[in-house]
Order: structure tokens, then sequence, then C-alpha cells
């Protein structure tokens, strides 16, 4: 999630993908981040020259390694920001925080909600021992049901993979920003080589259901996904899920991470959570206020964009930055 190909995914075409970077002899910092212009709001003030960050969607930095001390990272970026009209940093951390830089980070580390991480250094049958009963008895149907799995390191099977998404997040009522076009996916294909994985269950010839992970040296990170409705009752995804944590272990990967859910304790966050018992981590977010006055005009811009619309507008609790709440 470092790669500048990934971070470009979350870009619109008005945005800046850069990356702040600080290095001394003991070691350095890597945090890429998305540079958005404010004057794209239809509540921006005349001649608004501003711009907030944001890391992209998933797992983020700062990230670090060695044992260099990171506070003057943080003065230098802090200063950084400043000179170039930055109001704000929005930062999804990483779930590990050995990975991250956070000592001296201005503002506020806050946990937002669980997420779920399958240990996998125990071996096969630890994993195995880790799921909850029900989702044993679920892979035990599948199998016996006769799907199978495969893998797919090339997006041989892209059609099928955005057919069986987009199928689910219509089913599911998802927010518009989830239906990605399939130029997205080929994006991911054809400059992610490497760090991605399809798979999908077949009943017979066709796919029923149908996951893409990243891959990182140590991890593999669930991404996108879903499953044909008409297919719940045989367990497709159980038994496709077994098959990454399973291929995760034989690529010498330490943690399969499965996310949370879209509201904490939902539906998808207990599905999630019977992969692994006693594997919640706690997703934190990171929120810096760069620009004090900057920050408070920006509001005030968006709940006078609002009024003269008619519309009762209250930044939603916790949302940040206030103003794009």
């Amino acid at each position: 999630m470092a790669h500048p190909d990934y971070a470009g995914l979350f870009a619109r075409p008005v945005d800046r993908v850069v990356c702040a970077v600080g290095q001394d002899g003991a070691g350095a910092v890597l945090f890429p981040i998305i540079l958005r212009p404010l004057a794209t709001e239809p509540w921006s003030l005349p001649g608004e020259r501003r711009l907030d960050a944001v890391t992209p969607y998933g797992y983020g930095g700062p990230f670090a390694w060695g044992d260099g001390d990171h506070t003057g990272f943080w003065l230098v970026f802090n200063n950084w920001c400043r000179d170039e009209r930055v109001v704000s940093t929005f930062a999804r951390l990483s779930l590990f925080t050995e990975q991250l830089a956070l000592a001296g980070m201005p503002g506020v580390v806050e946990a937002r909600a669980p997420n779920i991480v399958v240990p996998l250094a125990g071996g096969a049958d630890a994993v195995w021992r880790g799921y909850e009963s029900k989702v044993r008895k679920w892979i035990r149907t599948a199998e016996m049901s006769g799907l199978r799995v495969e893998v797919d390191r090339a997006g041989t099977r892209l059609d099928a993979f955005v057919r069986v998404y987009t199928h689910t997040m219509q089913r599911n009522g998802a927010d518009a920003w989830y239906f990605f076009p399939r130029a997205f996916f080929e994006a991911i294909v054809s400059r992610l080589a490497g760090h991605y994985a399809f798979f999908f269950t077949l009943r017979g010839e066709d796919v029923v259901s149908a996951d893409l992970v990243l891959c990182s040296e140590e991890n593999v990170y669930y991404f996108l996904g879903g499953t044909l409705a008409d297919a719940f009752p045989l367990g497709p995804n159980y038994l496709l899920k077994h098959h990454v944590a399973n291929w995760a272990l034989a690529n010498g990967k330490q943690r399969y991470v499965l996310g949370g859910g879209y509201q904490p304790g939902d539906g998808l966050f207990r599905y999630k959570r019977g992969w692994a018992r006693g594997g919640e981590v706690p997703f934190r977010v990171g929120c810096i206020v760069h620009d004090e006055d900057g920050y408070r005009q920006l509001g005030e811009a968006r709940a006078a964009f609002e009024a003269r619309a008619g519309c009762s507008w209250a930044p939603r609790p916790g949302f940040f930055p206030v103003y794009r709440a």
C-alpha cells in the first residue's frame, strides 16, 4: 500500500499522489498521500487554493524502518504542509504498529473499529482450530458440494470477477464509491503484478464466488470480493477464504488480514470474526490539522453553503476532516 501505482488507483485527475520521505543514518519514513484541491468542492470559497491530504484506501503509513527518531520528520512534514497550503491530513494506519512512525506525530491517533487478522505462524492446523465451528462446517459443506477453488495471478478471469463483484455490491445496496469500473481492476492487473491474486470458487465451470487479495512480503490482505446469491447454500466463500489462508501459508506469509465491517459489530464483521477467534486488532486513524484557522474557515464555508441550499447540515460525529462530513 506504499506502491505509487496503488495510491494512484484512488486519485482523481485533479489530485496529486506524492510521498513524503524522511531519512537519517538510523532509519527512514515513507508516507504516501493524495493531495486533494479544495477548490473542486461545491462549497469552496472563491479563489480557493488550499488542499488537504489523505492516505489511499486501506492501511497506510507513515511507514518506517530502522531505529531513527521520527520527531524531526513530523516537524518538517508539518512545515511543508503549511508551505503548500495543506490544511489537514487524514491517515488510515497500518494495523501493525511496528511498521509505523507514530512517535512525534502531531494531531490525534484514535481507534475506529476492530479488524480481524488470521495469524498464520502456527501452521495449517492452528489456523483450522482458530476457525469457529460454523466456519469449519461451511467449508466441509462446500467441499461435499463439489466446489473447487482456483487462484489467478494474471487476471485471466477478470470478467468473471467484475461480474460477481458488481452483483454483490448491487445486492447489498453499497455506496456508489464501491462500484469500481473495470478499468480500476485492469490497472491493478497491469501495474501491480506480483502484489495481487484473484481467488475463484467454481461450481462446475461457473464462478460463483471471487476474492481479490493484495500481497505484501509478509501479509495477504483481503481487498474486494463477492458471491452470487444463488450459491449461498453451498458456502463457496468459506471454501475460498480457507484456500486463501492455505495459499498464504504455502507462500510464507505471516498473516491473513480480513479487515472489518461497514459498521462496528455488523454482520460482515461477525462473519470475518469467525475466521480467527481472538484475532481482533484495532484499526486506527491519524487526524492532523496543519492550519487551525483554515480548518475552521472551511467548516464555516461548508455550513454556509448547506444553509443557502436550505439543508440542515451537521458534521457526522467523529468524521475527519469535519468540512467533508
